[in-house]
C-alpha cells in the first residue's frame, strides 16, 4: 500500500458513515468485481482484530463524484484513513492480510487484538 504525499481528507459526509475512532479502511468496489469480494473478506478480517478501525465499502458506480475526486480508476481500490480522515495509504487490487495490517500499523498507534 503506498503512502499519500499530500493527503486528501474525507469526512463522514463523503463516506456516508462515521469515521473509525483510530482509522477507517475505505474500499471502492463494483457490483460484478470478483476481486472486490476477496478484498472485502481480507479487510473485514483485519478490521475485526483492530480496535477503533471501521471498514466502509463504497460502490464506485453509486459514488461517482467521490470516485472521480479521488481518481479511482480500478476496483478494488483500498484507502486507509487516519482518525482525522486523511488518506494515508492507497492500494489497488487484492491486498494481503499482512499488507492491510502493516498499513494500519503505520497509520495508527494501536496494536491489533490477537
Amino acid at each position: 500500500m503506498s503512502g499519500a504525499e499530500n493527503p486528501t481528507v474525507l469526512t463522514p459526509a463523503d463516506l456516508g458513515s462515521a469515521l473509525g475512532e483510530v482509522a477507517t479502511v475505505v474500499q471502492f468496489s463494483s457490483t460484478f468485481c470478483q476481486p472486490c469480494r476477496a478484498t472485502r473478506l481480507v479487510v473485514e478480517r483485519a478490521v475485526a482484530t483492530w480496535p477503533g478501525v471501521r471498514h466502509v465499502e463504497l460502490d464506485v458506480a453509486r459514488d461517482t463524484a467521490l470516485g472521480q475526486r479521488l481518481e479511482i480508476a480500478v476496483t478494488p481500490t483500498v484507502l486507509v484513513l487516519d482518525a482525522a480522515g486523511r488518506v494515508r495509504r492507497r492500494a489497488t487490487g487484492i491486498p494481503t492480510l499482512a499488507q492491510v495490517r502493516a498499513a494500519l500499523a503505520e497509520v495508527t498507534a494501536v496494536t491489533p487484538r490477537t
